[in-house]
């Protein structure tokens, strides 16, 4: 008895020491993120990557189609975690714009770093989003959330997009690579910079950022509050000056039925360990918990109530 009671204990300390994070009894989970030259699979990837080492909670992430594909295969029961814009998100919830019905099955895990609005183009003349009429630019796909922010953008300016524009609906990959060969003007990419698929642009050519003023700025987040001023640095991707945009927030949700343990394991294994993340993956820096707690348009999830709470954190569950 002694002999078993003295090996269960040793493999007690074994597994927590393996799982320094979060609670035992996690189980496997499958994390939709987003296109391949996207920031959600680069970053998705390496939180998977630390949740699964950190914790008893394994995660996978796959790519998809982006926020509303995460949340349709949330919702057929094909994935558990995804991410998705914070329009998104709340266009979900209300049953608006991308969704003729309200889906309300998922629950919000954490906001996590800002999704800018890029305007990329190789033209040195595009220089405002005034620019931009009568001029062949890719909006995202159809019916994607960047498809929505560019309506978004192009109405702030007095453009629409059927009209004003000769709009393509195209990938962020197939933008760059339709940049490159002069089928289009300028790419809305919507994502948090730098994106893999303009960096990699900007090593072969010269990228221009298409900028915004302070008026239309205001004028847009008055309208859609989801949207909020930020700036992409010029050493991003070596672009002259600075750049003013929008951006939006990135931020993982989960299946209502998603067990509360390994959402809090989640939780756990990416905030508790944002050094050795920074060090694999530049978004990391920007991983706080105040901005992760800070979205309102869906109720979070009960790990993560859990998890906020131990902070001293106050966020709304369902």
């Amino acid at each position: 008895m002694r002999k078993v009671l003295a090996v269960t204990v040793a493999l007690m300390m074994i597994a927590g020491a393996a799982f320094a994070d979060g609670m035992p009894g996690g189980t496997k989970l499958v994390f939709t993120t987003g296109g391949a030259q996207g920031t959600y699979y680069g970053f998705g990837g390496v939180l998977a990557g630390k949740v699964g080492e950190k914790t008893s909670t394994t995660i996978t992430a796959i790519t998809s189609g982006g926020s509303k594909a995460n949340i349709e295969a949330m919702d057929d029961g094909d994935a558990q975690l995804g991410f998705v814009q914070s329009d998104v998100g709340a266009y979900a919830y209300k049953g608006t714009r991308l969704f003729d019905d309200k889906i309300t099955n998922f629950s919000t895990v954490a906001n996590l770093y800002m999704e800018q609005v890029q305007i990329v183009t190789l033209d040195p003349a595009i220089r405002t989003v005034a620019d931009l009429k009568g001029k062949n630019v890719s909006v995202g796909a159809a019916g994607s959330g960047v498809y929505f922010n560019a309506v978004d953008v192009l109405e702030a300016y007095g453009l629409d997009i059927e009209k004003d524009i000769k709009p393509t609906y195209q990938s962020f990959g197939d933008s760059v690579e339709a940049l490159q060969d002069g089928k289009i003007d300028a790419a809305f990419i919507v994502a948090g910079a730098p994106t893999t698929a303009v960096t990699s642009l900007a090593a072969t050519k010269k990228v221009y950022l298409v900028g915004f003023d302070d008026e239309h700025v205001l004028s847009l987040i008055a309208k859609s509050p989801y949207y909020s001023m930020n700036v992409i640095k010029k050493d991003v991707y070596g672009t002259d000056d600075d750049v003013v945009t929008v951006a939006v927030g990135a931020v993982v949700i989960a299946r209502d039925d998603v067990s509360e343990t390994d959402v809090y394991n989640f939780l756990c294994g990416v905030f508790d360990n944002k050094d050795e993340i920074t060090a694999a993956h530049a978004k990391g820096a920007e991983l706080d918990l105040n901005f992760a707690a800070s979205y309102t348009a869906v109720p979070y999830h009960a790990g993560a109530v859990k998890y906020f709470g131990e902070k001293d954190m106050k966020v709304a569950g369902k």
